[in-house]
């Protein structure tokens, strides 16, 4: 699995309809609104690296309303169970 984190500059009168088009793309996982230099963050999740040109230029720039995007791609994931089981091992040698 292949996951990308699109960050999204949209027209400020149309964020909700934006992200609620994008969100129904296949291959978007969630959408959400942020603050900062970006309207919306998507996540995309495809099984292959070569899908997601399919998903973020081929589907998420061509939603009316998107005026850019900037994509990043995950190297690794870490759930939160994963992050606990680490301090937990540096809490115990800390004993």
């Amino acid at each position: 699995m292949v996951t990308a984190i699109v960050h999204i500059k949209a027209d400020v009168d149309r964020i909700p309809e934006v992200a609620e088009t994008i969100a129904e793309l296949d291959g978007v996982g969630e959408v959400y609104s942020i603050t900062g230099e970006f309207d919306l963050l998507a996540m995309v999740r495809v099984a292959h690296y070569e899908e997601i040109a399919e998903v973020v230029p081929g589907r998420i720039n061509k939603v009316a309303g998107v005026q850019s995007t900037e994509t990043h791609i995950a190297f690794r994931a870490y759930s939160r169970h994963d992050l606990d089981a680490a301090f937990s091992i540096g809490l115990a040698d800390a004993d």
